[in-house]
Order: structure tokens, then sequence, then C-alpha cells
């Protein structure tokens, strides 16, 4: 799970988890440079959760398998929620 750890390999992967992408393509969508695109890649290959296939000249990276998506989803949220300790959470306000 470390790999799923860092905020910006949760986006890479939610990225790749909608389609296939290249490096280019993914600092595109991530506002990423390419260096730190291909050390995340890396890592994420590393540990199975995205596969690559060379294309011409560029290689196009793919989430490992469909069963992954939903729970990826789920953990993006979870890190999106506010927490009971936040002081912006509706919750925590008494009203």
């Amino acid at each position: 799970m470390k790999a799923l750890s860092d905020e910006n390999r949760l986006a890479i992967l939610l990225a790749v988890a909608q389609r296939d992408h290249s490096v280019t393509e993914l600092t595109a969508t991530t506002g990423l440079s390419q260096t730190l695109v291909s050390h995340h890649l890396k890592s994420l290959r590393d540990t199975g959760l995205v596969t690559v296939t060379a294309q011409g000249r560029s290689n196009i990276y793919s989430l490992c398998c469909a069963a992954v998506a939903d729970p990826l989803e789920m953990l993006a949220a979870l890190t999106k929620a506010p927490t009971t300790t936040d002081p912006t959470n509706p919750s925590m306000t008494g009203d």
C-alpha cells in the first residue's frame, strides 16, 4: 500500500484507471514534470499496479486490472473527505 500513499501516484493511477496514457499525457493531466511522472510510474510498475506497452516511440501505461478501479476510486474519495477534526467539516460546528 506504500505505492498508494503518495498523492501524486494516486492521481496518476486515477488517470490511468480512466483510460490508458502516455507519460506526456500524464504530465499534462497531472501538471507534474516528466521526470516525476516517470519516477512514480516506475514505482507503480514495480508494485504491479500499472502495466506498460510500447506503442511506436511511446510507452502506454494501463491499470493492471479492472478489479483495482473501484477500490481505487473509493480510496481517492476517502483522501478528499473532510476528517472529523477538520474545522471546515459542518458536523464540527455544532449547528
